[in-house]
């Protein structure tokens, strides 16, 4: 592989993928996905934006410590205290990177009120003052695709000469195609001085369900870089999923010869912890790390597969670090079988989180015949759910439905006061949650309620997924239990907790995720 043939895998998980609404992750579970993408292969992380609260400052200031590998990255509005803050943050990396943007399509150059001689006034000072700080500077035009051509490449000139090292071209709105996606990385590589000495990236949104190919569109033409997300995870529609263009690439290899360097058998372990913490379940016909993925069904797939996996698939569940080897778990299992078991699942976990977990495992063992590999999924899921440390704590449910109504006896660990409460509801799930409330008063709105079944059968574990909105900040919750309902009222607990954090991490002031508003 030449230079020219490499491909840069950006990652934006913890930027971008947290600006789906609910997905907020912690301060350590920041830590943690961005160890996994460090370990992972990944060459840039873009760790977060410094500028949009203290909690942001401090997790991008952290991983840029504590990173061995990736370029650690933050990002910044083209205005100096933004570059400035940005800088602090990721000044103690290896190798750390300033990325600043602006949006420069007519719609977005509204928004400040600039015409287009300031503005580009103003992206030659911001760009400049980066570079003095930083000799590795990414600049993005915002929605790229609706800039004018002319305007585009005068902007993206001007960012070249003030010092950037990689240019962004960022589909914001999803709005592209393909084609359009090649040409216009093509047109810049043709028409702007000093192109050929820079890296081009793309950033593309899945608005219209194109966000891959548009990104694989855009290598063919030239560029060098791809932002994405674990699962796709970002505002509205998501992004270009970091699993799927790097395992097209692999696949493709005899059409699309780029080089990525990602440990591709990371994919499955690092997909399920983000959707984890995220509390964004992975939809089962997801490319590549969807429950579906490898599954057949029909008789004449099946049949194939028999005879010949390569008839119906395309890639090994090995590839992306599924594990092929089928060790039955049960209650006779031991926590050796359950960390190797867990391990080839994606899960590395210290004693004291094994001994928690084996536990839990030896519980579900006793309610089910059978444990399957989704099951142990959902056990970690659910690891993280009602623990000690957690403000709000389920400790005892009763349920009473039926034809004469419905009623909850619920008991709670309030900041480590028990209280108990009796209330009824229009249903089973409805009177638990009213106990919820009257133990929590609360303004959060229930926006959505979701109930999978994880395996099959009557004893099946269900994984409830709920998200709460309160004051503009959205939270979701998840957990696991073969009694739907009390996963339910762990998911809306643990919905409430999130709330309860976000709230102590933002203050009074404003929400990061209106800070971030205008981010590519």
């Amino acid at each position: 592989m030449t230079d020219k043939n490499r491909v840069w895998i950006f990652d934006t998980t913890l930027r971008d993928g947290e600006q789906s609404p609910g997905a907020t992750m912690t301060h350590a579970e920041k830590l943690e996905i961005a160890q996994m993408l460090d370990e992972m292969g990944v060459d840039i992380i873009e760790a977060g934006f410094p500028i949009a609260s203290e909690g942001d400052f401090a997790a991008v200031s952290e991983i840029a410590k504590l990173s061995k590998n990736s370029v650690i990255c933050g990002l910044a509005r083209a205005q100096l205290p933004d570059i400035d803050r940005c800088w602090e943050a990721v000044k103690h990396a290896r190798q750390p990177r300033i990325h600043t943007f602006i949006g420069t399509s007519p719609l977005h150059r509204a928004i400040p009120n600039l015409d287009m001689d300031q503005m580009a006034e103003r992206i030659h000072q911001t760009v400049t003052h980066a570079r003095n700080l930083c000799d590795n500077v990414q600049w993005s035009p915002m929605d790229a695709t609706r800039t004018e051509h002319d305007y585009l490449c005068r902007v993206v000139e001007i960012a070249i000469k003030a010092g950037a090292t990689t240019i962004n071209i960022p589909d914001t709105v999803g709005y592209t195609a393909p084609r359009e996606s090649a040409a216009l990385i093509q047109m810049l590589l043709e028409r702007v001085p000093g192109a050929d000495d820079i890296i081009f990236a793309t950033h593309c949104h899945n608005d219209l369900g194109m966000a891959t190919a548009n990104a694989l569109a855009a290598v063919e033409a030239g560029a060098r870089q791809i932002e994405c997300t674990i699962n796709g995870l970002g505002e509205r529609a998501g992004n270009t999923a970091l699993e799927e263009v790097v395992m097209a690439l692999k696949v493709r290899h005899d059409i699309m010869p780029y080089d990525t360097h990602i440990d591709t058998t990371k994919i499955m372990g690092i997909s399920r912890r983000v959707s984890q913490v995220s509390g964004f379940p992975v939809q089962f016909n997801k490319a590549i790390v969807g429950k579906n993925a490898f599954l057949h069904e029909s008789g004449i797939h099946q049949d194939g597969v028999l005879k010949n996996v390569e008839t119906f698939e395309i890639m090994r569940p090995a590839d992306i670090g599924l594990n092929e080897a089928n060790i039955v778990m049960g209650k006779h299992s031991g926590r050796a079988a359950l960390r190797s078991k867990l391990r080839d699942l994606g899960y590395e976990l210290g004693d004291n989180q094994l001994k928690d977990v084996f536990v839990r495992f030896k519980a579900l063992a006793d309610r089910k015949k059978e444990i399957y590999d989704d099951d142990l999924v959902a056990l970690m899921q659910d690891s993280t759910a009602n623990t000690d440390s957690d403000y709000l704590q389920v400790k005892h449910l009763r349920v009473v439905c039926g034809s004469d109504g419905q009623s909850a006896d619920l008991t709670m660990i309030v900041g480590g006061e028990e209280k108990t409460v009796h209330a009824e509801g229009d249903g089973p799930v409805d009177a638990c949650f009213n106990a919820v409330k009257a133990i929590w008063p609360h303004n959060a709105v229930l926006q959505l309620y979701q109930v999978h079944a994880v395996t099959e059968g009557t004893d099946a574990q269900a994984t409830v997924s709920v998200r709460m909105e309160e004051e503009g900040r959205i939270a979701t919750g998840q957990a696991a239990d073969t009694d739907t309902i009390l996963a339910s009222v762990k998911a809306y607990v643990g919905a409430l907790n999130r709330l309860k954090v976000r709230r102590e991490m933002v203050g009074e002031g404003t929400d990061s995720k209106q800070v971030s508003m205008y981010s590519h």
